[in-house]
């Protein structure tokens, strides 16, 4: 559903990092309408003027990281399943 504001940040994530390095931006339709120091304030902003799932928060530094993650669990699956 945010694929678009997911993208728009990949492709154009040096530039953002220059004007937004390590802030929480909120990205929609394509555009950055927000920035802020906290995951909390950028949440608690956006959601005044916008409906959820409307809206991308992300992250904003440099390389790879700052869009993907890894998981761990302690689940354990059973090769029988």
């Amino acid at each position: 559903m945010l694929e678009k504001e997911f993208y728009y940040y990949v492709t154009n994530q040096a530039d953002l990092v220059k004007k937004y390095n390590n802030k929480f931006i909120v990205i929609k339709n394509e555009q950055v309408i927000g920035a802020y120091d906290s995951l909390s304030d950028a949440y608690s902003e956006s959601i005044k003027s916008n409906e959820l799932g409307t809206f991308l928060i992300q992250h904003c530094f440099p390389g790879k990281d700052s869009y993907s993650q890894t998981f761990h669990s302690r689940v354990l699956i059973h090769p029988e399943f």
